[in-house]
């Protein structure tokens, strides 16, 4: 008789057991969606970025070019750096600035209500009370630039709120003709 010859059985795998084709596809798209994130996300951030600067460039640019007053309120840096506190509410506001090596000066008119010129002024370092009338301030070469006629008949009030140096000094002229409604005029003057 003979006895059968047993095999050996296999030996114990030693590591990893190979990877069925369910976690191998799981593991690629894993591995594709982190590649997309970690280039994609930075890649489309640039684009995004690129294009706000390249709008913001050009929209300075259409600032820097103009030439006379423009019909839109003037950025809230502008009127904290020319201490021209335009008052909400204001309508028909224009601006203009100007800047050179020298000087920097910022133009600046709107309609407001009888509460809103005393807001400005008092904002603006002076009241009502200081305003001469009869007396234009802006002077006719500042009223040359912005395009601004300060024609007779009309009820003409200004002041100069002078401030210590480096801050500007701003030039005010008030057209009084309808008390509830005044158009007020402001050449705010800055030396950096």
């Amino acid at each position: 008789m003979t006895v059968p010859h047993l095999s050996v059985p296999p030996p114990e795998p030693q590591g990893k057991l190979p990877e069925d084709r369910r976690h191998m596809i799981r593991r690629r798209w894993l591995t594709a969606v982190i590649i997309v994130l970690l280039v994609g996300i930075p890649a489309g951030y640039l684009v995004i970025s690129a294009g706000q600067s390249r709008d913001s460039g050009r929209d300075k640019e259409r600032e820097s070019s103009a030439v006379g007053l423009q019909a839109n309120w003037p950025s809230l840096m502008k009127r904290r750096v020319f201490e021209v506190p335009v008052p909400a509410g204001a309508w028909d506001v224009a601006y203009y600035e100007t800047s050179n090596w020298k000087t920097s000066r910022l133009y600046v008119q709107f309609t407001t209500t009888a509460t809103g010129l005393d807001t400005f002024l008092a904002e603006s370092g002076t009241s009502r009370a200081a305003l001469t009338s009869g007396r234009i301030t802006v002077a006719e070469r500042d009223a040359d630039i912005a395009g601004w006629k300060f024609t007779e008949g009309m009820n003409w009030s200004g002041t100069t709120v002078k401030r210590e140096d480096p801050r500007p000094a701003t030039d005010i002229t008030v057209d009084l003709t309808e008390p509830a409604f005044p158009r007020v005029y402001a050449v705010s003057t800055t030396s950096p």
